[in-house]
């Protein structure tokens, strides 16, 4: 109370009299400073904002100094600002109203097309001169969008061409970007062609931007392979970001292009370490644009630079990119020439997505060189194969999702993997490889012996785009030390996936025959795999697995039409009877199984067919004692002309 009334005792400021010396002190001390002196930078000028409102210049008067406004006056001007906002926000609020409420409309399924294309030209009429600004709304954005879907051709120019001068401030934009790239969906080659343009000079940029990144993705998977090259070219080198013509279609690679215009390997490099970084650091790492540019940057990165990235993406960061095929390389370079502690991140950051990588073209191609190249199959038991076991159905019916277990069965595989699979699995980084360290300490010593030797060795450093593919049997993959087959025993028999596979394939017996792809992995399984792998221990169950299939087989032949039976009989399948009789050239304790089981005196009923096919497989086996087994039974419908055989198939049989 003592210091409220202290203040209030104080001495009193005295008041001004209007027109005396202090007041005009005071009103100029301080304007005259901003107005009269000049700055030491004249640019500064433009940063420095004045206290007071000023009054527009009228036209006509030559005063070069712009006059203060009064308080009054920056009062008035300041209402009359606030009152244009509030109408504005008012206008604006009123025109969402409006597209929301045409957009209820629009979207409803039970509408006709001619209704419909009226409400979709009256909101874009009233969207006119305000596309940009409506794109960037969390509400009207939507609207936009399914105008942009359902309005016609004439209409999407005319939206486009009044965005193209905002698409790059609208490729950054939360909500505008869904309409970018709806855009860019509907864009004829011309307007795509101008968008790409555009982006020249900023593309490491937006891939630096979480949504910006986006728009650069999708531009490069709709752009013809000219203009993905031109995306490209600007994360390799500065020149090549001014100079976009340098670079023609035929140089796709960059030490193609490097080579031709003579560039500084460092220079690039440098530039390519700077492009990448905050790209990695941000874990920006789902598209296929920074894929191809990862792998291109290991071609030419040295040893240390290598390893940084591979310990950058190691972990759940390289699941996120597994999903394309460059993506897919990059992984597998990443577990071929990681550390034992990256290799144990990438599997652990794995882990509860295995099933869904291994049904993934690319990522079963990375479990599949994780399969044959880590060491430590425990860790590998722990994660991915008892993951594997828990969905082995689904995945010996699915194309990809076979591989890893194939992969187990019969390694490296013609059969199984196509000549891109195998190429990709031989991939190496250059510089962390150790045969290119001793080929360039040979090129130190003498240039002549190494040209000679590069003639004459066929098994040189396989890089990231060659491959050596011809010999089937070659471990194409390096980079573990333990025996592969020492390897394959612990993760397919000591972990107990084969003893699941083998119950799998049994309860299933029918349904993997008939399918396309589930046919390979019963056959492999069904013969003991590569090298008898599967034999000495589980004889019983691939016995059971053999008694299953006869008693499929056994079952009658159908008298009713193919249109009215549910299912095909088994030896009447087109896949079912191609396998079975695969089955009996290659495996002769399946031949007598099924002989013995299910077609000893039924062979007259079989001869015709598909299934003739099987039954003449007897004869043609190279085994004696399955062609003796069936030639008595069988002879005389060959001599009758019911059963159908090549005579050489048939001479070949009787000297065995």
């Amino acid at each position: 109370m003592a210091a409220k009334k202290q203040e209030k005792s104080g001495p009193k400021k005295r008041k001004q009299i209007p027109g005396t010396k202090s007041e005009t002190y005071s009103s100029t001390s301080k304007k005259p400073k901003l107005l009269d002196s000049k700055p030491s930078n004249p640019r500064s000028n433009d940063f420095k904002k004045p206290s007071k409102p000023f009054k527009q210049r009228e036209p006509g008067l030559d005063n070069e100094k712009q006059v203060p406004l009064s308080k009054r006056e920056g009062r008035l001007r300041a209402k009359e600002l606030a009152e244009s906002r509030k109408k504005k926000r008012k206008r604006h609020y009123n025109l969402e109203q409006d597209l929301a409420h045409l957009w209820e409309k629009m979207r409803r399924r039970n509408i006709s097309k001619e209704e419909r294309s009226k409400l979709v030209s009256e909101a874009v009429e009233k969207m006119k001169g305000k596309i940009p600004e409506i794109a960037c709304s969390h509400v009207s954005s939507r609207v936009l969008q399914t105008c942009v879907k359902y309005c016609s051709q004439a209409e999407k120019d005319a939206v486009f061409e009044e965005l193209q001068p905002h698409l790059l401030t609208l490729a950054c934009n939360t909500y505008a970007v869904h309409l970018v790239t709806k855009m860019l969906d509907n864009a004829s080659k011309k307007q795509l062609a101008g968008f790409i343009s555009s982006l020249r000079g900023h593309v490491a940029s937006l891939l630096r931007h979480m949504v910006g990144s986006v728009v650069v993705e999708h531009a490069y998977q709709l752009g013809n392979a000219t203009q993905k090259q031109e995306l490209l070219v600007e994360l390799y080198s500065t020149e090549l970001q001014l100079f976009k013509d340098l670079v023609s279609k035929k140089e796709g690679r960059l030490l193609d292009i490097i080579s031709k215009l003579d560039l500084q390997k460092s220079s690039v490099l440098r530039h390519m370490t700077s492009v990448i970084q905050p790209i990695l650091e941000k874990g920006i790492i789902d598209h296929s644009i920074i894929h191809r540019v990862l792998i291109e940057y290991f071609t030419i990165a040295e040893k240390f630079s290598a390893t940084d990235v591979i310990k950058q993406l190691s972990g759940p960061l390289l699941v996120r990119m597994i999903h394309t095929r460059d993506g897919s390389r990059v992984g597998m370079l990443c577990v071929k020439h990681g550390s034992a502690k990256e290799r144990k991140k990438i599997i652990k950051g794995m882990k509860a997505h295995v099933r869904d990588i291994a049904l993934d073209q690319g990522g079963s191609m990375v479990l599949v060189c994780l399969l044959s190249v880590v060491d430590d199959t425990k860790l590998i038991t722990k994660v991915v194969i008892h993951e594997l076991q828990e969905n082995l159905k689904d995945l010996v019916l699915d194309k990809n999702g076979r591989r890893p277990l194939l992969q187990l069965l019969h390694p490296n595989g013609s059969r199984y993997f196509t000549p891109d699979d195998l190429a990709s699995l031989s991939l190496s980084i250059p510089s962390l490889s150790n045969k290119v360290e001793s080929d360039t300490q040979s090129e130190t010593k003498s240039s002549e012996v190494n040209r000679s030797g590069e003639e004459a060795s066929g098994d040189l450093e396989v890089t990231v785009d060659e491959a050596n593919t011809n010999d089937d049997d070659l471990h194409l993959v390096e980079g573990g030390k333990k025996d592969p087959s020492i390897r394959r025993q612990e993760l397919l028999v000591k972990s107990g996936l084969a003893e699941s596979l083998v119950d799998v394939c049994t309860e299933n017996a029918g349904e993997l025959l008939r399918s396309n792809f589930g046919k390979e992995v019963i056959y492999e399984v069904a013969t003991g795999g590569d090298g008898g792998i599967l034999h000495p221990i589980l004889d019983e169950k691939l016995n059971a697995l053999y008694e299953a299939i006869a008693s499929l087989v056994a079952d009658p032949k159908s008298e009713e039409s193919k249109e009215e039976s549910k299912e095909e009989h088994i030896l009447e399948n087109f896949h079912s009877s191609r396998t079975i009789r695969k089955l009996i050239l290659d495996c002769p304790t399946f031949a007598s199984t099924l002989w013995n089981k299910a077609l000893k005196g039924k062979c007259e009923l079989w001869a015709q067919g598909h299934s003739g096919k099987v039954i003449a497989a007897f004869l043609e086996s190279s085994d004696p004692k399955v062609h003796k087994l069936a030639k008595k039974e069988l002879q005389p419908l060959i001599d009758g002309g019911i059963l159908k055989i090549p005579e050489t198939k048939v001479a070949s049989g009787a000297k065995e």
